[in-house]
């Protein structure tokens, strides 16, 4: 059912499909997929569900990014561009690409991380909320995103390091647009 392919394996038909995915996801003006959106969605792993006739019907990408918490360094598969076609939802799409993007994830980093306001559907595929205090990593140092508190979830692989403490401070490296 589910498919996985590098950003460079994608077609030019497979990235119009996934915008075409992406506006039907998030339509509202307010809650637009951007081009920062976008951005942050490539160079990794897209898990795929298609139709019938090709087009993308679900969709999450994992990324590679850089979290710490205190000094611990953790090689972190970020879930990015989570979506599934209005016209497809509620048939297990979504799980299904989110439980392939788990098992890359588990199989390839020592940590996952997403940012959601929908903790209910990822909590059920094995994940947990971050319930320490978020920053970014820039050039400064590093700088408190309190408005990213709770918004965090995580997923501990084979190989996340033991005794990681959800309570601590957790960061991330610094990008265009959206922190986390």
């Amino acid at each position: 059912m589910t498919r996985r392919l590098r950003s460079g394996e994608l077609t030019d038909r497979d990235r119009a499909s996934l915008r075409e995915l992406f506006d039907d996801a998030w339509p509202a003006e307010e809650d637009r997929f951007n081009a920062e959106d976008w951005d942050h969605t490539f160079g990794g792993v897209h898990i795929l569900v298609r139709d019938e006739v090709g087009g993308i019907v679900s969709h999450a990408s994992v990324v590679p990014r850089e979290l710490r918490t205190g000094d611990v360094v953790l090689n972190t598969g970020y879930v990015e561009g989570v979506a599934t076609r209005t016209t497809h939802r509620h048939r297990g799409l979504g799980t299904a690409v989110m439980r392939a993007a788990g098992e890359h994830i588990d199989a390839t980093y020592a940590f996952g991380a997403l940012g959601t306001g929908v903790h209910a559907f990822y909590e059920q595929l094995g994940w947990r909320t971050w319930r320490g205090p978020t920053a970014v990593r820039t050039d400064e140092g590093e700088i408190p995103t309190p408005d990213e508190d709770g918004f965090v979830m995580v997923r501990f692989t084979p190989t996340t390091p033991a005794g990681l403490d959800l309570e601590a401070t957790i960061s991330c490296d610094q990008r265009p647009g959206d922190a986390w």
